[in-house]
Order: structure tokens, then sequence, then C-alpha cells
């Protein structure tokens, strides 16, 4: 009796808890739901750059043969069993900006084509056995996806070759990969997500000390001192950001220690860091509007968290989803999740080797993201915690 009792009591202050209630039920269920909108195809389209350097060549019929060209085509005809595309080519003249875009995991690799290509394609057609030729795949080893796209592109062009010419595959592959990225070990591949983590955990730390606030009665007391929103978080956003970047640099050295190596400087890591956690602070303040005990303010970080442990790239690889350009740069989907950003900047700066200004864009990014976090969360605390009357 004395357990039904217990069990009486337990369901009534359950009750009473309906936010935390319905978030417990309905999160996992939510988690499909946004898997289902963020991939609503089922699958994964990897973008492929080509930069096709063969001018094409003349036959002795006088028909014009454009083998790279028709490389190109033969990687975006690529498709899964249900016809939905499984490789998409991008056509570009520019190296430099080839790279950049495979930087900012814009695109997942990219095939050289090179001169005389055509020629050599010519040449197998007319029986020579000598005639051969290169094709240069370029991509970050380090990215999950390099290796599926590269296969899958160099099999397009494989294909295309014993098609055109009725005899086995005369190509032979040069591989350039991008900084440092093929010297990384499995390890430290992982690194500069476990940086990201370390910095997304801020979402709990920040939500519960302002729920505490609430909590103890402490806000109350704090409001007759007619003291702000904005004057509240921003004390509370100082202590939590140092905190976020002490655990960022702890766990920096204890990847170093343990054999870890940058190629970038590691001050600009830690600057990554710093404003990483300036934007998970605000998030966590964000998640404190909605609860008015710790207990709350734990099970709603667990959204939040999701959003970023799934939907950033800072655990899991994640497919692009552009929406639009500005100034020549793909936004996407994610890119309002400022740990998006984060594990781009880590990449470029510990494998790829950049500096402050192969990473001024997603330091930008961040900045801003933590602007409007901070600014939704003083709004949403104002009106739900400091309002009177």
């Amino acid at each position: 009796m004395r357990a039904w009792s217990v069990f009486r009591k337990s369901m009534r202050e359950q009750a009473r808890d309906v936010l935390v209630l319905v978030l417990t039920l309905s999160f996992a269920p939510l988690m499909v739901v946004f898997y289902f909108l963020f991939f609503p195809s089922g699958s994964t389209t990897y973008t492929i750059l080509v930069m096709n350097l063969d001018a094409g060549a003349q036959s002795a019929d006088g028909s014009f043969l454009t083998a790279g060209e028709q490389v190109a085509q033969a990687i975006g005809r690529i498709t899964y069993a249900d016809g939905k595309p499984l490789l998409k080519f991008r056509l570009v003249t520019d190296r430099a900006e080839g790279e950049r875009l495979l930087r900012d995991r814009k695109a997942t690799a990219m095939v050289i084509i090179p001169a005389g290509f055509s020629r050599a394609v010519q040449a197998a057609l007319g029986g020579n056995p000598s005639a051969a030729t290169s094709l240069t795949l370029v991509g970050d080893l380090t990215n999950p996806y390099y290796s599926v796209a590269s296969v899958l592109a160099s099999s397009a062009a494989e294909a295309y070759v014993r098609q055109a010419t009725g005899t086995q595959p005369f190509l032979t592959y040069e591989e350039r990969p991008l900084g440092a990225s093929a010297a990384r070990s499995e390890f430290e591949i992982y690194v500069p997500g476990i940086l990201v983590f370390a910095a997304i955990l801020l979402v709990f730390q920040s939500s519960m000390v302002v729920a505490r606030e609430v909590e103890s009665g402490t806000l109350r007391r704090l409001q007759l001192t007619r003291m702000t929103a904005f004057d509240l978080f921003s004390g509370i956003t100082a202590t939590q950001v140092l905190i976020g970047v002490g655990g960022v640099v702890l766990t920096l050295l204890t990847a170093l220690a343990l054999g870890f190596r940058s190629q970038g400087p590691l001050w600009v890591v830690v600057l990554v860091g710093a404003l990483t956690c300036l934007s998970m602070t605000g998030v966590g303040l964000m998640v404190a509007c909605f609860g008015r005990t710790v207990s709350q303010a734990f099970v709603i970080a667990n959204f939040p968290l999701a959003l970023f442990m799934f939907f950033t790239g800072a655990m899991f690889p994640i497919p692009a989803v552009p929406l639009f350009s500005v100034a020549g740069r793909s936004v996407g989907l994610y890119d309002v999740l400022a740990p998006t950003h984060a594990v781009v900047a880590l990449n470029k700066v510990l494998t790829l080797g950049l500096g402050p200004g192969g990473v001024a864009y997603e330091l930008s990014m961040l900045l801003i993201l933590s602007v409007v976090y901070f600014a939704i969360g003083v709004w949403l605390y104002q009106r739900t915690h400091l309002r009177t009357g």
C-alpha cells in the first residue's frame, strides 16, 4: 500500500509538471520528424566538382569528340535504384575556388580531367595499346563522404571509357589530399568534433544556472534592485563562457598530450571555441526561459543538444542542404546552428592548416549567431520571468 501511495503521489506531481512530461514523451518522435524533414529523399546526394581541362579532339571522319564533357555527364547520371541522384556534378574552372568549396564542405570531391583526355580516348579507339591518361582526385580525406564520392566518380569515368572504347579502362588516378588530411589518424579525425561537443555542453550548464536563480527565489530578490534581463544574462554569460573556454582548452591540451597534432595556430582554435561557447550560452539562456526548475531546464536542454549532435556534423557527418547563395557563398539549412560553422572552422585550422583569414567567414557567423541567440534569450526572459504586474 505504501508503494501505491508513492505511485499516486508521483503521478500527481508528474501531471502537474506537464511540460517535462510532454517533452520526455515527444523527444524521440520529434527526432524522427526532424530526420524526415531534413532528409526527405531518404538518401544522400554527393556533390562532385569537375574541372574539365580537356579541349576535345577532331576525329578522322570529321566528328568532334568531347570525352571530358561526357565523363562529367556520366558522373551526373549515377542514381539510386529508384532514380534519385546519387552524384551531382558541378563544373568549376578555377582550382582554387574548387578547393575552397571542398574546405567549406560545400562539395565532397573534385575530379580534374586533364588536357588531352579526348586524344587518349581516340588513341584507344584506334587500337593503340599504349594509350593512357590520368584523372586527378582532390578532396579532404578526413571528410567521411570523400571516399564514397571519389570511388563513385572514378567508377563513372571507367564505365564511360569502357563503353566508348570497348576496352578495359586505361585510366590511372592521382590523389591530391587537402592540407594534412591524408596523414591524420582516426583519433585525430574525431578531435575537432569533440572540441565542439565540449562547448555544446554549456547548453546544460547555462540553462540550469539561470533556472536555479528562479527556483531558489534569488531572481525575485534581484528584481528589487531593478535588474534587467540584459544585466542578468551578461553576468551569467561572462561566467559561463569563461568556464566553457576552460573546458575547450583542457580538452585540447588532453588531445595534444595524447599525440594530436594541429596543422594551424592553436590560438585560432581557442578563439573558435570561445565564440562557440558564447553561442551555446545564448541557447542555454533561451532554454531557461521555458523552465522554472533545474529539472525542467535539464530536460528541455536535451532538445537543442540533439539538434547540435545530429545536424551540425559535430558527431555525425551530414549532407549539405543548400537553400540560397549570398555573394557566391552557399547558405544551407544547418547554418542557423552555430556548431555547424565551428566544425568547419576547426577542421580548416586543425587539419588543413589555415589561419584566421581562412576561417573569417565562420568566425563572423559564430559571432552573429551568438548575438542573435543572446538577444532572443533576453527578450524571452524579459517576457517570461521579469515582467511585473
